[in-house]
């Protein structure tokens, strides 16, 4: 267990990135004194340079170069996105790195489920009919009854499990170790030709970069789905460019590599594409969450509790 202890009179310095958080984190403690700061403009000084916590925003991008040498007194990074990849390993020694588990699950799921109904039913199509003017009748087709393979067993996994129910779609759960109810990578070759739809909910690691390449994709039935809602890079951005371009598959992304998407990027011409900008987790009620996992984080550091969603601890 990674805790964070104070002396009983020590105040709480606590740098965030939005006055509202700072209202939020403030109202828990006369204790708690919070300082925003904007990253990008440089390390902090004066009073907000003896900060023990720095609550930074997405874990995507790392910290800015000298930015955590200026905080000598820090102990915690606490992220507000469930992903960790920029920062992870990067902590000074004596420095936790946490994360914002569970805040973006249900809005990155619905994402998900929201996708693949799209894109099954072939909605995008039908919009860039509507804004031509033109009735086209087509058959597309349905989401009841496919066959979703999840790549991935996280809790967003375990949550498009729930929102996929109504569909009664024949799921299989993917991981690096294989557990009740969920089968291993290593099994990937054969269980690819058997999917409908493959949705992708991985973190970004060493492991994952590129693991959905040529081969991966090439596996994959004729028609099937790609749902990209983990990171850009777990995908091969040419292979993928091939599969939709060629016709033989379609693809729902979230992420991309690069990202942000270049204006002249092939991927916005490419077929078979739906693509929105990284906009999963977006709805207001993450943010809440977000400041809700921040809140209780602060207050199980001053109750003495052990930290929670611990991704980095010396």
């Amino acid at each position: 267990m990674t805790t964070l202890e104070l002396a009983p009179d020590e105040t709480l310095h606590v740098l965030v990135p939005s006055r509202r958080l700072a209202e939020a984190v403030e109202e828990l403690s006369p204790r708690v004194r919070a300082h925003r700061v904007v990253p990008a403009e440089g390390p902090p000084r004066g009073e907000p340079a003896q900060a023990q916590v720095w609550v930074a925003g997405g874990g995507s991008a790392p910290p800015p170069e000298g930015f955590l040498d200026a905080l000598p007194r820090l102990r915690l990074v606490q992220l507000t996105s469930a992903g960790a990849e920029g920062f992870a390993g990067r902590m000074p020694d004596g420095v936790v790195l946490c994360n914002a588990r569970g805040a973006h699950t249900p809005a990155t799921a619905e994402w998900v489920v929201a996708a693949t109904l799209a894109a099954q039913r072939g909605l995008p199509s039908f919009v860039r009919e509507h804004d031509a003017g033109r009735w086209s009748f087509a058959t597309h087709r349905s989401l009841v009854g496919a066959r979703v393979l999840v790549v991935g067993a996280g809790d967003i996994a375990a949550t498009v499990g729930r929102m996929l129910a109504g569909f009664d779609v024949r799921l299989t759960y993917v991981a690096r170790r294989p557990r009740e109810g969920v089968r291993t990578v290593a099994e990937l070759p054969e269980l690819l030709p058997e999917a409908d739809v493959v949705v992708l909910l991985v973190p970004l690691t060493a492991e994952t970069t590129g693991m959905v390449d040529a081969g991966f994709l090439a596996a994959m039935p004729d028609g099937a789905l790609l749902v990209n809602a983990a990171r850009g890079p777990v995908v091969d951005t040419g292979a993928l460019l091939d599969e939709l371009t060629s016709g033989r598959l379609r693809a729902a992304v979230d992420v991309t590599d690069p990202e942000p998407l270049p204006e002249a990027h092939p991927l916005w011409r490419a077929p078979n594409l739906l693509l929105t900008p990284h906009v999963g987790g977006e709805v207001p009620a993450t943010r809440e969450r977000a400041t809700a996992a921040v809140t209780e984080q602060i207050g199980r550091i001053l109750a003495g509790q052990p930290l929670t969603n611990v991704v980095d601890a010396y």
